[in-house]
C-alpha cells in the first residue's frame, strides 16, 4: 500500500519485481514472513512504524522462532514473556536466528500463557535487537564454505543461537491479540512461502543444467544430445512450470481475498522435492564433476551444481518441513483428523 511507501501494485506486480531481482542475486526486502504478518495483523501504528522500513532496507527481521527443543514441533517453545505493567519481560533462547548478528529488529515467538493448550498460549513482538538483554553467539555451519554462487544456497555461513535475559519491551511491541501469536505466526510463515524467491531456488537448478547441456559437452560426449538425457530434462522442466503455477495460483487467491490455507504448504513440499529430483539427476549426469565445489580447480560452472546439491537437501527442512507441510495439507486441505 502507498499509505506504507509501497508503490500500492497487485501481488503479481511484486512477483515480478521480485523474480527480475533474484535472477540476478539482488535481494528484495529484509522481512521474510514479518511483512505479510504485520500488514495482516498489526496495529495502523506498527504498520507506520516497521513496514517502510522494512521496503527501504532500514529495518531487518531476524526470525526468532526455533529453539533447541522446538523446530518441527515448534509449538513447544519454552521462551517465556511475562507482562509487568505496560511492559513484557523475555527470557529463554533461540536457534538459527541466522541475521541476528545485523538485523536491526527480532520477530519472536514466544509463550504468554504457559497453562493454555501449547498452541494458544503464544504471542508475536518485534523489537529492536540493540534491547538491553540479548546475547547473540555465532554459529558455524558448512555453508558457503567455500564461498557459494548466489542463488545455491539458502542462507550464509554464519546462523546464531540468541540468548534473552530480562529483556523489556513496550506492550506495543505485540503482534496481533495475546495469546494468538501461534496463528499470526503461521499465517504469516503461509504468505512468505508464496513468491518468486522460494520458487526459483528450485527453478534455477533446471535451467542451470539445461543451459549448461546446451553448450558443453562432457569428455567429448554431447550431453544436449543424448536422447535419455533430453527427455529427464524435459520431465524436469515440465515440474518446475507446475512449481510456477501452484505459486500463481496462491497469488491469485489472494489476490481476490480467497481463502488461502494449505496452499502455501502444498509448495513448500513439491518444490524442495522437485529440487532434490533435480540435483540428483544433475549429479547422474555428471558424475564425480557433480561434486566439485567452487574451492576445485575441476570445477563445472564454478561449482554451482555441487552447491546446489547441498542447497536442495537442505530446503525439505527449512522453513517448515515437507513432513510438517504434509500434516497441514491432510488437515487444513482435506479435513482429515490429526493421529
Amino acid at each position: 500500500p502507498k499509505e506504507y511507501g509501497g508503490q500500492d501494485g497487485s501481488r503479481i506486480d511484486q512477483y515480478i519485481v521480485e523474480e527480475e531481482f533474484s535472477r540476478i542475486g539482488v535481494g528484495v526486502g529484509g522481512a521474510g514472513s514479518g511483512a505479510p504478518a504485520i500488514l495482516a495483523a498489526g496495529t495502523e501504528e506498527q504498520k507506520k512504524t516497521l513496514l517502510p522500513g522494512l521496503i527501504s532496507g532500514e529495518i531487518t527481521l531476524a526470525l526468532g522462532f526455533t529453539e533447541p527443543q522446538a523446530g518441527a514441533d515448534l509449538a513447544s517453545l519454552q521462551c517465556r514473556a511475562v507482562k509487568d505493567g505496560d511492559e513484557y519481560v523475555i527470557n529463554g533462547q533461540k536457534m538459527y536466528t541466522s541475521s541476528a548478528h545485523y538485523a536491526s529488529h527480532i520477530y519472536l515467538m514466544a509463550r504468554t500463557d504457559p497453562d493454555a493448550p501449547k498452541h494458544r498460549g503464544i504471542s508475536i513482538f518485534i523489537f529492536p535487537m540493540d534491547t538491553p538483554g540479548i546475547t547473540v553467539r555465532p554459529l558455524w555451519t558448512i555453508q558457503n564454505d567455500p564461498p557459494a554462487p548466489i542463488g545455491t544456497t539458502y542462507g550464509q555461513r554464519r546462523t546464531n543461537e540468541t540468548f534473552f535475559e530480562d529483556v523489556r519491551v513496550p506492550a506495543t511491541c505485540m503482534l496481533g491479540e495475546e495469546n494468538q501469536g501461534w496463528y499470526v505466526g503461521a499465517m504469516g510463515l503461509n504468505l512468505d512461502r508464496v513468491g518468486a524467491s522460494r520458487y526459483l531456488i528450485s527453478v534455477r537448478r533446471d535451467e542451470d543444467i539445461i543451459n549448461w547441456a546446451k553448450e558443453n559437452d562432457l569428455g567429448g560426449h554431447e550431453v544436449g544430445q543424448d536422447p535419455a538425457i533430453r527427455d529427464r530434462l524435459a520431465e524436469l522442466w515440465i515440474e518446475a512450470q507446475v512449481c510456477r503455477l501452484m505459486t500463481m495460483r496462491s497469488m491469485s487467491l489472494m489476490e481476490r481475498g480467497d481463502t488461502f490455507t494449505y496452499e502455501g504448504a502444498a509448495e513448500k513440499v513439491w518444490a524442495p522435492e522437485h529440487g532434490v529430483r533435480t540435483t540428483e539427476t544433475i549429479s547422474q549426469i555428471l558424475g564425480p564433476y557433480a561434486q566439485l565445489m567452487s574451492s576445485s580447480e575441476e570445477n563445472i560452472e564454478g561449482g554451482l551444481f555441487a552447491h546446489n546439491m547441498l542447497g536442495a537437501f537442505q530446503s525439505g527442512i527449512n522453513h517448515g518441513s515437507v513432513q510438517v507441510m504434509r500434516d497441514q495439507m491432510a488437515r487444513r486441505g482435506l479435513g482429515l483428523p490429526r493421529g
